[in-house]
């Protein structure tokens, strides 16, 4: 299984970024696919996730209006448009797959993703 993220880098504050995460080794469209992200000093958290079980999309309050998730399932690709940067957006960001969950809101919380991809880092300066 593999997980590989592109697109993060250097941007200004009000500015966009793209993120792609091209998945292989499973069946993209029966998990759970999520987009994480991890700031220094703090805990891994959930910024949005498409549940395999419902079809949604769910999102993080600090971040909705702003990113939007897709995915390409022939490409078994995730994306993640990101606007609006702001410098609390700034980390690295994980793309990750796991057992579909049924309960609304549930593919937003770490647990229960068993793949992860490297990381891709976002910077957004003032």
């Amino acid at each position: 299984v593999h997980l590989v993220e592109s697109g993060g880098g250097l941007v200004q504050a009000g500015g966009s970024l793209r993120l792609s995460c091209a998945a292989s080794g499973f069946t993209f469209s029966n998990r759970d696919m999520g987009w994480f992200r991890e700031a220094p000093g703090k805990e891994r958290e959930g910024v949005s996730c498409i549940s395999s079980a419902n079809g949604r999309s769910y999102y993080a309050d600090s971040v909705k209006g702003r990113f939007t998730i897709s995915s390409d399932n022939a490409a078994n690709t995730v994306y993640l448009q990101m606007n609006s940067l702001e410098p609390e957006d700034a980390g690295i960001y994980f793309c990750a797959s796991g057992a579909s969950r049924e309960a609304q809101f549930a593919c937003l919380d770490r647990k229960g993703y068993d793949y992860w991809g490297q990381g891709t880092p976002v910077t957004v300066s003032s």
